[in-house]
């Protein structure tokens, strides 16, 4: 017989050491690019200039609300990946996810070195996930 020990499963809504890659979370970001990109099209030509910026306030909402309730924009739900809170696991909530949203400008302003930090960076983390404190896990 041999001497092992067995970690405890980690707690329901635990943070494992899973990251979700470059490549699923690109795909996520294209489903949910032409998504939006759709809704926006439409506003535009049924709003003109209005239509703009409303087309602004429905992708702030929607990145806003899915991320923060559940971590998951239709694009994540379809790659199998959700933005999670990095100490607990859990849902981000709407405060950090509207600052992730933010932080998505701020990733793209740099020739997209904020998205390609997480290439290198050990949690996989982008910069608007460091600035939300979250990180992007494969789906259990």
């Amino acid at each position: 017989m041999t001497d092992q020990t067995f970690a405890p499963p980690a707690p329901a809504g635990a943070v494992t050491d899973a990251r979700a890659g470059f490549w699923i979370r690109f795909g996520a970001a294209i489903v949910d690019g032409l998504l939006l990109g759709i809704v926006s099209s439409i506003l535009q030509i049924a709003m003109g200039a209005s239509g703009y910026a409303l087309s602004l306030l429905v992708g702030v909402a929607y990145y806003t609300y899915f991320e923060g309730e559940s971590g998951q924009t239709i694009g994540k739900r379809a790659v199998g990946i959700r933005v999670v809170d990095i100490d607990g696991g859990g849902p981000i909530g709407y405060g950090r996810a509207f600052i992730r949203y933010v932080g998505r400008i701020i990733s793209t302003l740099v020739v997209f070195l904020g998205y390609l930090w997480m290439l290198w960076d050990p949690q996989k983390q982008t910069w608007h996930d460091k600035m939300a404190n979250s990180v992007v896990v494969p789906q259990r």
